[in-house]
């Protein structure tokens, strides 16, 4: 199989007997370079979630991969993001593996869930909601069966993404338009919409306009490419209803990967769509922006509406908090210390909020107050690197 798979890259050389040896090391250290290199990839964790419904007499199980430390962190709840496609599946996974490793930056660790394929039952509730106006029996079936059955295996933490490509984007559409709480952001990539395809373009201006709840969010694209043409028209008369009927409740996005392959357009809106969708979430405040300027208070409230109105899960402060102390230090040091101390009061494990405290006590001559933070920092977090950070910053003070 080696000699196979490498053989059009170089010509193997004659091989004496004197440099076998040789030649079996080598073999030897390569093969264990790759047992190594597979022994430390992540393992994820892929199960069936079989769901039972009224809707047909045949249970459907859907495919599920969770983040690769779900097992460990018990007392984690995750993100879901759904998508009817089967085959999506594995670039999903491996997407969000990839964008999620770095500290689920910039995507939030996810528990990934696909539908199956040919299932009778499900394709007909797919059916019925392409070609029947009003039929919301597939919304019924993800609203009392799918979905609770999620939340009832799972430690999810309440934010959904419904995710889809060409149809199945026609019916993530078909949902926000028809029943918006479901999810809490969407991404159809190259909707299928010609055709009253599920009436989203019958349904949509009307629907847009009324939506009420808390706030969704919405990315939706397409190309030029041959496989879109016949699309575009429809596309773009969505586009229109959008921008002119669309209430405050409906963030959106509209993107255009002109010049891009037809068959790349779900790898790319799910990737962008995934950045927008956690953008508040990772987008540190700037000192000088608007919040920010009207102090801690203001920064605490607009990270609380975050928490509760847009994202469903805890959205921390400390970052923007600590940008505002840290612009104070120079020129307002005691201004400072009064934002480090607020954030503390917020967020009293913040072993960073402590860290800069300190600083700003050293820096001002305080320094039985820059060891008292400074050891409430290190007894703050378990952290390797920070632990290393806080202890020689320790020393420095108690020199």
């Amino acid at each position: 199989m080696l000699k196979i798979g490498i053989g059009h890259f170089f010509k193997w050389p004659k091989v004496s007997r004197k440099s076998i040896p040789i030649y079996t090391l080598l073999l030897s250290f390569f093969h264990v370079s790759l047992v190594f290199a597979t022994d430390v990839l992540p393992q994820q964790t892929t199960e069936t979630l079989s769901v039972k419904s009224i809707l047909f007499s045949e249970k459907v199980d859907f495919l599920v991969t969770l983040p690769n430390d779900y097992l460990k962190q018990t007392d984690k709840h995750y993100v879901v993001l759904f998508d009817l496609h089967p085959r999506s599946h594995l670039y999903l996974a491996g997407m969000h593996d990839w964008m999620s490793h770095n500290g689920g930056w910039p995507w939030l660790e996810t528990i990934i869930v696909t539908a199956p394929d040919g299932h009778q039952g499900l394709g007909k509730l797919k059916q019925g909601a392409i070609e029947q106006q009003g039929d919301q029996a597939l919304l019924d079936f993800f609203e009392q069966d799918l979905l609770p059955a999620i939340d009832k295996r799972y430690r999810t933490n309440g934010f959904r993404i419904f995710n889809g490509f060409t149809g199945n984007a026609g019916l993530v559409l078909y949902s926000l338009i028809n029943r918006p709480s479901l999810f809490n952001a969407y991404i159809a990539a190259s909707p299928v919409l010609s055709t009253d395809f599920a009436y989203v373009l019958n349904d949509a201006s009307k629907k847009l306009k009324n939506m009420q709840g808390k706030p969704r969010f919405l990315f939706i694209s397409t190309s030029d490419s041959g496989f879109e043409q016949r699309q575009l028209d429809s596309f773009a008369k969505l586009e229109d209803i959008i921008q002119t009927h669309a209430n405050h409740k409906l963030n959106y996005q509209i993107k255009r990967f002109d010049g891009s392959y037809y068959m790349t357009q779900p790898i790319l809106a799910t990737a962008l769509g995934i950045e927008m969708i956690f953008n508040d979430v990772h987008t540190v405040l700037a000192a000088d922006s608007e919040v920010s300027q009207q102090g801690t208070k203001a920064i605490l409230a607009y990270y609380k509406r975050l928490s509760d109105e847009v994202y469903g899960f805890d959205v921390p402060a400390i970052d923007s908090l600590l940008a505002l102390g840290n612009s104070l230090v120079k020129a307002a040091p005691q201004q400072a210390i009064g934002v480090y101390q607020d954030t503390l009061k917020a967020y009293p494990k913040a072993h960073s909020a402590y860290h800069e405290l300190a600083s700003v006590y050293a820096a001002t001559g305080k320094m039985t107050q820059a060891i008292e933070a400074e050891q409430q920092a290190l007894a703050s977090t378990d952290h390797p690197f920070y632990q290393n950070k806080y202890t020689k910053q320790l020393a420095e003070f108690q020199k």
